[in-house]
């Protein structure tokens, strides 16, 4: 240290300060969105119903709308949004293909066949008495939990192929997208011979909604996402050492087979964990991310806790926006993603997503 000149001591301090600062501002607006959030639905409330109730001075109404949807709705957003966009972050550095995210590995298909599965044969569809929600997802738990199996399966197949076969991480891609076709393929000609409550029951499932999210279900989301958010960090600096390559990779002293595998199954256990408890929901592992990177640059000491806080912001202000944008009609949060999602991920490439 004492032979480093002090002018490079201050640009590199300056350098690190300001990649904080904008990993402080964006927690700082996640937090204020979520205020915003719990005020705003068909139920109006103010702020000052809405910090009595979180102090435990509110009458039994403002507690069931806070305690039992708005406030379980912003948390469950906001740790899905962190769980998919650190997926997809650590996913594109160990495949190195800039459009790699939690569903290029068909995660999202094979979750749909495992609740489709549950639907059709299980019979875990059925239809309402009112016409509001005619369609309802009966045994949700059943419905979870055949998803989670679907997504894993795929995930393991993968892991398979990579293990055992040693295909590379471009083929791992393609092995993904080969999966995501055949499970899309099987969903269908489950469709093809069911009722049309059963269909109309898994396109409901495959909308996506983040109000499906109970404390427990959050707590597991949590848990998960925050022990996968530390394994990853552990590895910032493996994850950087692969972005110059392989061979570098390993010249540094990295086990890039370990480390891709290890990363890519903790990746893709927080996805599936995700989709099975929410539904489908597009493009935040993917845009988040690229967004982020092209803020402060590809050193994951500082990426992976931006591109998380990012798609924790990223999903809840999607969330938000469904659910106010023509209320008390509550819009699917996978098409809000989407169609925010898309423009600006092809923005993104068309600026380059090389640029540093």
């Amino acid at each position: 240290m004492e032979n480093i000149p002090e002018s490079y001591l201050k640009s590199y301090l300056n350098y690190t300060r300001r990649k904080v600062f904008i990993i402080c501002l964006l927690v700082l607006l996640t937090a204020l969105l979520g205020v915003y959030a719990i005020n705003s639905g068909s139920a109006e409330l103010s702020p000052a119903q809405v910090l009595l109730t979180l102090l435990g001075k509110a009458e039994g109404r403002l507690n069931i709308i806070i305690w039992n949807i708005r406030l379980p709705r912003v948390l469950a957003a906001v740790t899905a949004g962190v769980g998919l966009s650190v997926a997809g972050c650590v996913m594109q550095n160990l495949l190195r293909n800039p459009l790699a995210s939690p569903f290029t590995l068909g995660i999202s298909q094979g979750a749909a066949f495992g609740a489709a599965v549950a639907i059709i044969a299980l019979g875990a569809g059925s239809t309402h008495s009112t016409s509001a929600d005619a369609v309802i997802i009966n045994n949700p738990y059943l419905v979870t939990i055949s998803a989670f199996v679907g997504a894993m399966a795929t995930t393991l197949v993968v892991l398979f192929l990579a293990r055992v076969r040693g295909v590379t991480p471009e083929a791992m891609v393609l092995a993904g997208v080969a999966l995501g076709s055949l499970f899309s393929a099987a969903t269908i000609i489950l469709q093809f011979f069911a009722s049309d409550v059963q269909v109309a029951s898994i396109v409901f499932w495959t909308f996506g909604d983040i109000g499906r999210a109970s404390w427990l279900e959050i707590e597991i989301m949590a848990v998960l996402t925050l022990a996968a958010l530390l394994y990853f960090m552990t590895n910032r600096w493996n994850y950087n050492a692969l972005d110059g390559g392989e061979e570098t990779a390993r010249g540094l002293g990295v086990d890039v087979e370990r480390l891709r595998l290890t990363g890519m199954f903790v990746a893709s256990l927080i996805t599936a964990v995700t989709v099975s408890f929410l539904g489908i929901i597009g493009f935040i592992g993917l845009v988040g991310p690229h967004m982020m990177r092209r803020v402060l640059g590809s050193d994951h000491r500082f990426l992976i806790p931006a591109a998380s806080v990012m798609g924790g912001l990223l999903l809840l202000a999607s969330d938000t926006l469904a659910r106010t944008i023509i209320s008390p009609v509550v819009l699917p949060v996978g098409a809000v993603t989407s169609f925010m999602g898309a423009p600006l991920f092809l923005y993104l490439l068309s600026r380059g997503y090389g640029k540093r």
